[in-house]
């Protein structure tokens, strides 16, 4: 298993080097097709106080989002020919100008998503809907830290955050060409509880000896949270390891047919300082 076609959000001209710096060394590691995709405002017509159309106005919105689309696609163009990567662009409008809801139906042909992290700071109608693409695409995505400095490298070592889950279980089996790279893993398991098929302590045992099996070292350890969020538990270990990439499960549940994160998915949807490998 590799990843052979990638997906590469770019929401604006501020995050698109960020994704590009993480994105086109990824992609020439691997030796894959990197599909580039942004998306713009659909440009609809507006009424004048007097009810007529304002058409000037709509066809400078509409000269706008093609410049805009024309800025990106050059960039991206530009670079991954540059470092010799395959290459595609795909450029959309819809109705909110957001690239990760334009990018679902892309995503589902794609073995990997990247994109930036959303700045929690930023304009909330600036930035992507990047939780849809965890619910929505069926995929893994790879978030880049809206902070994160400089190129991506090749990982050296992963931290494993563990639950026993189907997310968890599916993220780990979604990252393995990084874990292999790697060749390094831990497996984090925080506040494990005693079950009727698996003692706490042993939590994680069984997933190490199937990651062993590809030839990756595998360390597994157990902690608990004593009254810190398994969040900070996740990050406090991800430092002292020196770890340079998290994978976990996304975990969600339905309310009112909305999905809304769970705890420690939404708290390090906000934090990460390290880039976080996800999958629902």
């Amino acid at each position: 298993m590799t990843y052979k076609t990638m997906l590469a959000i770019l929401q604006s001209r501020a995050d698109a080097p960020r994704v590009l710096d993480f994105a086109l060394p990824l992609a020439a590691r691997f030796g894959s097709h990197l599909i580039g995709l942004h998306a713009e405002v659909l440009p609809i017509a507006i009424a004048s106080p007097m009810g007529m159309p304002t058409a000037d106005f709509t066809l400078a919105m509409q000269e706008d989002a093609k410049r805009r689309h024309e800025e990106l696609r050059g960039l991206f163009t530009e670079r991954a020919s540059a470092e010799g990567v395959m290459q595609e662009w795909r450029g959309f409008e819809n109705l909110t100008g957001d690239s990760a809801i334009s990018g679902i139906e892309s995503a589902r042909t794609a073995d990997l998503v990247i994109v930036q992290q959303n700045d929690p700071n930023a304009d909330s109608r600036r930035t992507a809907d990047v939780e849809a693409l965890l619910f929505h695409s069926g995929r893994p995505v790879l978030f880049v830290p809206y902070a994160f400095p400089g190129r991506s490298e090749p990982v050296r070592q992963v931290l494993l955050a563990w639950k026993g889950s189907k997310e968890a279980a599916r993220a780990a089996f979604d990252a393995l060409p990084l874990m292999k790279e790697a060749g390094r893993v831990e497996i984090l398991t925080v506040d494990a509880k005693d079950t009727l098929e698996q003692d706490a302590g042993l939590a994680g045992t069984a997933m190490a000896a199937a990651l062993a099996r590809h030839g990756i070292d595998v360390t597994t350890r157990a902690e608990q949270s004593a009254g810190a969020s398994q969040a900070e538990a996740i990050t406090n270990r991800m430092a002292a390891i020196g770890a340079d990439l998290l994978v976990m499960g996304a975990f969600g549940r339905s309310r009112l047919a909305e999905w809304v994160f769970g705890g420690v998915t939404r708290d390090m949807l906000r934090t990460m300082t390290t880039p976080t490998f996800m999958s629902r």
